[in-house]
C-alpha cells in the first residue's frame, strides 16, 4: 500500500512518522521549496492528547528531540480585567502540557521522512490507484491520498467542493514581546497563559514561551532561544486601516499601562493580523481511498487552542486505522473524526464569539460568574 500525504505540516507530518514506523510506504509532497522555507509563526500549546499523538507516532529519538526543544505549559489559566486584576484562576493541570514553537516543532517533524519539497499540488485522478498532479508537470501514483494542505485545501476542493470554510466576522493582530529585552512585564503574565476579559466587545490574550532552543544538524538556529510574551487581541469587524498596532493600541488606551506597553514595545515585524475562519458545517460523505485530516476539513477558530492538537489526534488515529485495515480503515477514521472534529469547531467557533462579541451586559455577567466560581470551589471545580 503506497500512501501520499499532500500537506507537510503538523498533522501530515505526524501522520507520515507513524506510517514509516510500521513499515508503511508513504511519501510527503509539500509546496515550501525546502525545510527553511517556513520559518515563522507563533508558540503552539500542546495539550496531553496532541503530546500522545507525538509520542506514539515519532520515532523514540524525535520524541525525545521534541522534549528537549519545547517548553513547559502547565502552569495554571487566568482570567483577568483590563486592569489585570484577577477574575478566576484555574490551577496547573496535573498531566503535562507543552510550549512548542511551530517553527521547531515543524523541524523536528521533518526528520527522518521522505519528504519532496517544491510540489505544488494541482488534482488528482482517482480510481484503484490515484495519480498526483503537481505545477510542475509531474505525477506521482499512490494507493491512498491524504489531504493534510491545510485551510485552503487543493484536495478538500476537489474531492468535497461543497465543504471550505468561511469568516466569523472576527479580526485578530498577534505580536511578540521578547523577554530577553524587557524584563518589567509583571509576573503574573509570565507564569501562567491569561484572557483578558474586558467589557467591551473584545479580548486578548497572552502566553509567554521560555525560549528553550534547538539547534538543527547543520547548526541553523529556529527562532526559540529567545523567550518571547506572545499577545493577540481580537475584535468583531476590527478596522486595521491606521496599521497593527496603532489600531490595538487605540482600542486598549483605557486599559493597563503594562498591556498597552506591551503591544507598543513588540517589534513590528513580529506583528501580523488574519481574518479568523471556521469550517463550515457539512454531512457525512462517502468514504473512499482519498481522505482529509487536520484544517483541510475542519479548521476551527484559535479561541480554545486545540487546532494543532486535533490534528494530531487525526494523524494518530489515521496511521492506526491504516495500518490495521488498510484502505477500509478509512471509514472508521473518518466516522470517529468527524464527530470530534466538527464538535471541537462548534466549541472553538462559541469560544471565538464569547472573547470577541457579547454585548457589555452580557459580558459583565460573565466576569460576575467567573468572580463568583473563583469564590466557590464547589462552582470552580463544575465549570472548568
Amino acid at each position: 500500500m503506497r500512501i501520499a500525504v499532500v500537506g507537510g505540516g503538523i498533522g501530515g507530518l505526524c501522520l507520515a512518522h507513524g506510517l514509516r514506523g510500521a513499515g508503511v510506504d508513504v511519501a510527503v509532497y509539500e509546496r515550501d521549496l525546502s525545510r527553511t522555507d517556513r520559518l515563522q509563526g507563533y508558540r503552539v500549546h500542546i495539550n496531553p492528547d496532541g503530546a500522545a499523538a507525538l509520542r506514539e507516532c515519532l520515532p523514540a529519538a524525535g520524541w525525545e528531540r521534541f522534549e528537549r526543544s519545547a517548553g513547559t505549559d502547565g502552569n495554571g489559566f487566568g482570567f483577568l480585567t483590563e486592569q489585570l486584576k484577577p477574575l478566576l484562576v484555574l490551577d496547573p493541570d496535573e498531566e503535562k502540557h507543552y510550549s512548542a514553537s511551530r517553527i521547531t516543532l515543524r523541524q523536528v517533524l521533518l526528520d527522518g521522512l521522505d519528504v519532496r519539497f517544491g510540489k505544488r499540488f494541482v488534482r488528482y485522478e482517482q480510481g484503484d490507484a490515484i495519480t498526483l498532479h503537481f505545477e510542475d508537470g509531474t505525477t506521482a501514483g499512490c494507493d491512498v491520498l491524504v489531504g493534510a494542505d491545510g485551510i485552503r485545501s487543493r484536495v478538500r476542493e476537489q474531492y468535497l467542493p461543497h465543504a471550505g470554510t468561511e469568516e466569523v466576522g472576527v479580526v485578530a493582530v498577534a505580536g511578540k514581546l521578547f523577554l530577553d529585552e524587557n524584563d518589567w512585564i509583571p509576573r503574573s503574565l509570565l507564569d501562567r497563559a491569561n484572557t483578558i476579559v474586558p467589557t467591551s466587545r473584545c479580548g486578548m490574550f497572552l502566553a509567554s514561551h521560555d525560549g528553550f532552543g534547538h539547534t538543527d544538524a547543520d547548526g541553523a538556529l529556529f527562532d526559540n532561544t529567545r523567550p518571547y510574551l506572545m499577545w493577540a487581541y481580537a475584535a468583531h469587524g476590527l478596522d486595521l486601516t491606521e496599521g497593527l498596532q496603532q489600531t490595538v493600541l487605540r482600542r486598549i488606551s483605557q486599559w493597563s499601562p503594562d498591556l498597552q506597553r506591551i503591544v507598543r514595545s513588540s517589534h513590528s515585524d513580529t506583528v501580523s493580523q488574519w481574518r479568523i475562519r471556521s469550517s463550515k458545517p457539512i454531512e457525512r460523505w462517502e468514504s473512499t481511498n482519498v481522505t482529509l485530516l487536520g484544517d483541510a476539513i475542519h479548521a476551527m477558530t484559535p479561541m480554545r487552542g486545540i487546532g494543532a492538537n486535533v490534528a494530531l489526534r487525526d494523524a494518530q488515529l489515521l496511521a492506526r486505522k491504516l495500518v490495521e485495515e488498510g484502505v477500509e480503515g478509512i471509514r472508521a477514521y473518518e466516522t470517529e473524526m468527524y464527530d470530534y472534529g466538527f464538535a471541537a469547531v462548534r466549541d472553538s467557533l462559541r469560544a471565538a464569539r464569547q472573547f470577541a462579541e457579547g454585548s457589555p451586559l452580557s459580558r459583565t455577567l460573565f466576569r460576575t460568574v467567573l468572580r463568583t466560581a473563583s469564590a466557590v470551589p464547589a462552582l470552580k471545580r463544575a465549570m472548568f
